[in-house]
C-alpha cells in the first residue's frame, strides 16, 4: 500500500539531506528510496505524453523522409502517429508536458520512478568528457541514436539545462583510455562465485588523449538530450550497457569539456537480450576478443546485480532503452527512447567508490 502523499513528501524532504550511496542499505535508507519512487508514481501521465511528444517528433522527420527514401523506412513502426501528428499540428496552444495521457502511443519507458542509484564503474574520467552530441569519432559499428529524456521526480516536469553524460564501450568490449590489462593480470581469469562473479580487474588509463564513445550535452526546453553513437560492445562479466551521470550545475571550459557541478544521478542503461544477440553477429562485434572464449554475459547474469539494481527496490523502473529500427532493418541503426526520473535536489559525490 503506498503511503500518504503528505508522508511521501516528508520523506522525499528529509531524503534530500541523506549522504550518497550508490545502492540502499540500511532500512532509513530504503525507506527514502521507497518514498522517492512511490512519490513518482503520480508523474505517470506527465511521462506518458513526454514520451509520446518525444515520437511525434521523430516521426514527423522520418514519416516526412528524404525525398526518395521513404521506402527506407519500417511502414509500420510510425503508423499508429500518422493521424495523431495530423491532428497535433492544428493544435498549437498543446503543452508538451499536459497531463492528459496519450494512450494510442507506445510509450518508451512504462514507468515514472525514481532512476536507482548505481556504481558509475571504474572507467569515468572525472574531467576531459567533450560537450558533443556525436561521441562516437572514427569507432565502428552500428548506429545508434538515443533520446534521453530527464524529468524531476518532485514536479513531474522535464528538466532543461542538465548536463547528461554518457559513456560506454566500443565493439570490441574497451573503453577509451583502457586498451589492455595490467601487465602482472595479463593471464586474469574471471573470478568464480560471489558478487563480482564472472569479473576481471580493471584495465588501468593508459592512453590519455583518448575521449571516443564519451560525451555530454545539456537537455533542451522539454527535458531530452539527444546523442548519434554505436551499439556497445560487451566485455567480461558485464551485460551489455551504457553508463550516465545527470548534472543540474556544470560549466563549459574553454576546450569544450565541462566542469563537473552538483551531481544528481548515476546510473546504466541497458538493452533487450534478444537485440544483443542480433547485433553479436554483426561486424564489427564479432570481432570482440571474448566471443569464442567466454561470450556476453546476459542480463540476468550482470554482475554485481547491477541490472537487477537498476530496476529498484521494488522493481518498478525499466532500465531498458525501447528501441525502433532507423530503416527497414537492423543494420541501418536504431533510435533508442529512454525516460529517467531524478531527484534534482539530490547531491552525490562525483568519484568511484570501487
Amino acid at each position: 500500500m503506498l503511503l500518504p502523499f503528505e508522508s511521501i513528501i516528508l520523506l522525499l524532504t528529509l531524503g534530500l539531506r541523506v549522504s550518497a550511496h550508490k545502492e540502499p542499505k540500511t532500512e532509513k535508507e530504503i525507506e527514502v528510496q521507497r518514498a522517492l519512487q512511490a512519490a513518482a508514481y503520480h508523474c505517470a501521465p506527465a511521462v506518458e505524453s513526454f514520451t509520446a511528444q518525444r515520437k511525434h517528433a521523430w516521426a514527423q522527420k522520418v514519416l516526412g523522409g528524404v525525398p526518395g527514401y521513404q521506402q527506407l523506412f519500417d511502414s509500420g513502426t510510425y503508423e499508429d502517429l500518422r493521424k495523431e501528428i495530423e491532428s497535433s499540428e492544428s493544435d498549437k496552444g498543446q503543452t508538451i508536458m499536459g497531463c492528459t495521457p496519450i494512450s494510442e502511443t507506445h510509450i518508451q519507458n512504462n514507468t515514472c520512478v525514481l532512476a536507482p542509484e548505481v556504481t558509475e564503474g571504474p572507467y569515468y574520467h572525472t574531467e576531459g568528457h567533450p560537450i558533443r552530441q556525436n561521441i562516437a569519432e572514427l569507432q565502428d559499428g552500428l548506429l545508434l541514436m538515443l533520446d534521453i529524456g530527464v524529468i524531476d521526480v518532485e514536479t513531474c516536469k522535464p528538466l532543461p539545462n542538465v548536463l547528461v553524460d554518457i559513456w560506454q564501450a566500443n565493439a570490441t568490449g574497451h573503453y577509451a583510455g583502457h586498451p589492455l590489462p595490467h601487465l602482472h593480470l595479463a593471464n586474469e581469469q574471471p573470478q568464480v562465485g560471489g558478487k563480482r562473479s564472472g569479473l576481471l580487474s580493471a584495465f588501468p588509463r593508459t592512453v590519455f588523449e583518448e575521449t571516443w564513445l564519451r560525451g555530454a550535452w545539456p537537455t533542451d526546453k522539454n527535458g531530452v538530450a539527444q546523442f548519434t553513437t554505436i551499439f556497445p560492445g560487451y566485455y567480461t562479466g558485464r551485460a551489455t550497457h551504457v553508463h550516465t551521470k545527470v548534472f543540474p550545475e556544470w560549466s563549459v571550459l574553454p576546450n569544450g569539456t565541462f566542469k563537473a557541478g552538483r551531481l544528481s544521478h548515476t546510473g546504466q542503461f541497458f538493452f533487450d537480450d534478444d537485440i544483443n544477440m542480433v547485433v553479436d553477429k554483426m561486424h564489427p562485434y564479432t570481432e570482440n576478443p571474448i566471443r569464442d572464449i567466454r561470450g556476453r554475459t546476459r542480463n540476468w547474469r550482470d554482475s554485481l546485480n547491477i541490472f537487477e539494481d537498476s530496476h529498484g527496490p521494488e522493481g518498478k523502473y525499466n532500465p531498458v532503452f525501447k528501441l525502433h529500427f532507423l530503416g527497414g532493418v537492423i543494420s541501418q541503426g536504431l533510435v533508442g527512447y529512454i525516460t529517467m526520473g531524478v531527484n534534482a535536489s539530490a547531491s552525490y559525490d562525483n568519484f568511484w567508490k570501487g
